[in-house]
């Protein structure tokens, strides 16, 4: 029992711990003035709201012991007396209202620009989305777009709400435990011939009534922690996947892939309505608990103190009073039963954002086992390429490329590629060794990244348009191939929708002809043109990088792309049984200048 005890205690702290961990970094920010200012506010209107109710608890007993006596002249005072205590409740509830609602904006505001700015720093997004469905990582957040866009609203929301919630329950506690006390009085009862006396009984008929209640509740009510994790997650999931078939509706589309989608969606929904079920039969279970708990507190105290009352010990007005009083400790005392829904839904959500706050800082303390350095040209030494499971591509590998080069990359699909081309750009966490990168270069992937907006934005992305002038653009998109779009720069769209597979990697291009980098690394990006466009647009991309005195390394299937370069490296299966290379599953072949790799 103590052990178990101990352990709830442990894990409780443990959530105080990750809720201040989530909430001191706004308060010690550059905001923290404003925001204890407005803090310290909403904590003076707290009190100054169990004042009032205070105030109003006293008044009971004299309006009361007005209509008992038929006092005319007390009931008409009593009545503006009223008026004032309801005109400074609502003053304080509305503004109350009003400042915790703009702390809460502003606190999201902040968790959600840095929490963005920290998910698109250093790459964390790609990394913990790579770690995630390479699960090399069990920690690994699933969904960012969602603990980014609603859990941090409802942290926030429900962290002030709880917490002022609960200050309002211990202030009312101790305003009106002493109030309730004293009213108590001594209550009297005999058993076996022996008279006994209890000091304060209304007290700790509360304290027992209390307890028991938030025992009860803590019983019934544990698994809706767990229920609310997993639903939070299982509707974002629902959610990613609507947005995957809007993204990839044409390709749907032409494989006739309705049903297929409509199955994985159908299942995923399953997820979201079966755990939803057993979320609403874990809350009727606790609704009706603390339903009737709430009801029968309401005429409890009433019940206690029939006997007194009815024996003459005191007036209507002081009967409720202690009802009243009752009602505020035995509610005060009831926080618990009467928010552990909401409880629940905020740990869940709290877990959820610490869980992504651990990747985001598991990320940020990593150390690269790539040493990356900047050279007049591409150069690696003893570098080594792996999948996220662990299994070496390749090993050892010197490669070398100098301005004037331009090198073809070819090799069987899944040789691994393209992810050495990431560990070239320096984005794969699955590489070590040496490597010496040029300056002005760019990357271009088989499938570009198109954002929805102005054509203009999407030409010039990621750089500002601005930098730009419209001539210079329109000679882009012309050099490209894309000539009825020169006139459309100001025209918004969902591009990545709208243009063609072909019309989009041209549309990359364009983008390089118009940045002209020194060095281009290029994947497979005419893999969607006919053979003259593909003839055409590459002799473009080989002169820019010639202008800029840099170099071209590709990626291609197509024997034709062979004649816009003078090296070819060719990943090679390695023979079954060899172990050099350590371990690795290819080797370079090369043709003209010679790079070594094991």
């Amino acid at each position: 029992m103590s052990l178990s005890v101990t352990a709830r205690a442990g894990s409780f702290i443990q959530v105080l711990r990750r809720v201040f961990r989530l909430a001191a970094p706004y308060f010690k920010s550059e905001e923290k003035w404003r925001a204890r200012a407005m803090l310290v506010t909403i904590v003076a209107l707290n009190l100054f709201y169990v004042y009032v109710a205070v105030l109003g608890n006293q008044w009971y007993g004299r309006f009361y012991d007005a209509l008992q006596n038929k006092d005319v002249v007390a009931f008409w005072r009593e009545v503006r007396v009223f008026g004032w205590i309801a005109f400074f409740n609502i003053a304080v509830q509305v503004l109350k209202f009003y400042i915790t609602q703009l702390l809460q904006l502003r606190w999201r505001t902040w968790m959600t620009r840095s929490y963005m700015s920290r998910w698109m720093a250093d790459r964390t997004f790609y990394h913990l989305e790579l770690a995630r469905y390479t699960k090399r990582n069990g920690a690994a957040p699933d969904n960012p777009d969602q603990r980014i866009q609603e859990d941090m609203q409802l942290f926030t929301s429900a962290t002030m709400t709880l917490s002022m919630g609960l200050l309002n329950a211990v202030v009312t506690l101790m305003s009106f435990i002493g109030l309730l006390w004293a009213l108590s009085g001594n209550f009297s009862f005999t058993a076996g011939g022996t008279t006994y006396q209890i000091v304060g009984a209304m007290v700790w008929v509360a304290l027992g009534y209390s307890i028991l209640g938030t025992v009860i509740t803590h019983f019934i009510g544990r698994p809706l922690i767990g229920l609310n994790f997993r639903q939070q997650r299982f509707e974002a999931d629902f959610r990613h996947h609507l947005v995957r078939v809007r993204e990839y509706s044409e390709a749907i589309a032409l494989d006739h892939g309705e049903k297929v989608e409509r199955g994985q969606l159908d299942l995923r929904f399953g997820d979201v309505l079966r755990n939803y079920l057993l979320l609403i039969k874990q809350q009727k279970n606790l609704v009706t608990f603390t339903s009737f708990f709430g009801q029968a507190a309401v005429i409890f105290p009433f019940i206690v103190a029939a006997q007194q009352y009815f024996g003459g010990a005191f007036q209507l007005g002081h009967l409720m009073q202690i009802g009243s009083a009752f009602g505020k400790v035995q509610e005060s005392l009831s926080w618990f039963v009467d928010n552990y829904n909401s409880v629940a839904e905020w740990r869940a959500t709290t877990d959820r954002l610490t869980s992504f706050d651990d990747g985001m800082a598991a990320h940020a303390e990593r150390h690269d086992a790539l040493e990356r350095a900047p050279s007049l040209g591409l150069h690696t030494d003893d570098l080594a390429v792996a999948l996220p499971d662990g299994t070496p591509l390749l090993a050892g590998a010197a490669l070398s490329v100098k301005p004037g080069d331009s090198v073809l990359l070819q090799g069987p699909s899944g040789s691994g590629k393209s992810t050495l081309f990431r560990s070239f750009a320096g984005i794969w966490p699955f590489s070590k060794g040496k490597l010496q990168v040029p300056e002005n270069v760019a990357f271009m992937p088989q499938r570009p990244y198109v954002p929805d907006g102005r054509l203009r934005d999407a030409l010039t992305y990621p750089n500002p348009a601005a930098n730009f002038s419209d001539d210079q653009l329109r000679q882009a998109l012309d050099d490209a191939l894309l000539p009825d779009l020169m006139n459309r720069l100001d025209d918004s769209d969902a591009w990545s929708q709208k243009l063609s597979g072909g019309e989009q990697q041209r549309l990359a291009i364009a983008r390089v002809l118009l940045k002209k980098p020194a060095w281009l690394f290029a994947d497979e990006v005419t893999s969607a043109l006919d053979a003259q466009a593909e003839s055409v647009l590459y002799k473009r991309l080989a002169d820019t990088v010639k202008a800029a005195g840099g170099a071209m390394v590709s990626i291609a299937h197509r024997a034709a792309v062979g004649d816009f370069h003078n090296q070819r490296w060719t990943l090679v299966p390695q023979e079954e049984g060899k172990e050099n290379g350590g371990g690795a599953r290819y080797r370079l072949s090369t043709s003209g200048a010679q790079p070594t790799a094991a």
